[in-house]
């Protein structure tokens, strides 16, 4: 008997996981859907590691490109190259854009690829549905991603990103909206950091 009910107890339990799991990756497709039909967005946010000082930042995003200020640099992301500006030296580092890094900074949030994931649903708390995900890779860059949506409207309100070594990095989202960006925006330009060192990394 007390094996009947263990077994009884164990599909319960899975079934009830499916579910939870079904109902995390409804809300994750819902909230990549609302951002995907627009062509081009910009959002600003508040960002803090480990409980520090929240500083605050923005993100321009159009497809795969994005542009994303935080304190002290920009990074331009223009779909064939990636040039990191640092402010305060005046220096420019240009990378090749690698689409299969799988490192989920605020430009992924909203459109990264579900599969790399094991996705759950960690609670629901009135408007508010918090959805976890694990790598599935162990060539990952973090532990896990806590990601709060809003159940009506499927945006985004908060996520935070544990890494290897449990350091935590939090985002809240300040204010996002539709805005018409053309490419060029998304594509460093010397010509506008008079005396910009740059280094070619590629």
């Amino acid at each position: 008997m007390k094996k009947i009910i263990a077994i009884i107890a164990g599909v319960c339990m899975s079934t009830i996981s499916f579910a939870q799991a079904t109902k995390a990756i409804s809300y994750i497709d819902g909230m990549q859907k609302k951002y995907k039909a627009m062509s081009s967005f910009a959002a600003s946010f508040s960002y803090a590691t480990d409980g520090g000082a929240p500083m605050n930042g923005s993100i321009s995003v159009k497809g795969t490109k994005f542009r994303l200020k935080t304190a002290g640099q920009e990074i331009f992301n223009n779909g064939k190259e990636v040039s990191t500006y640092i402010k305060e030296i005046n220096e420019v580092n240009v990378s090749a854009f690698d689409p299969a890094d799988n490192d989920l900074n605020p430009a992924k949030i909203y459109s990264f690829d579900k599969k790399a994931y094991k996705i759950s649903l960690a609670g629901e708390a009135g408007s508010i549905a918090t959805v976890e995900l694990v790598p599935t890779s162990k060539n990952a860059q973090m532990q896990k991603i806590s990601i709060k949506i809003n159940k009506g409207d499927h945006a985004v309100k908060e996520w935070t990103i544990i890494n290897k070594a449990g350091k935590k990095q939090n985002f809240k989202v300040l204010k996002i909206e539709s805005k018409s960006l053309e490419d060029k925006f998304f594509t460093f330009d010397k010509k506008q950091y008079p005396g910009v060192e740059v280094n070619d990394l590629r």
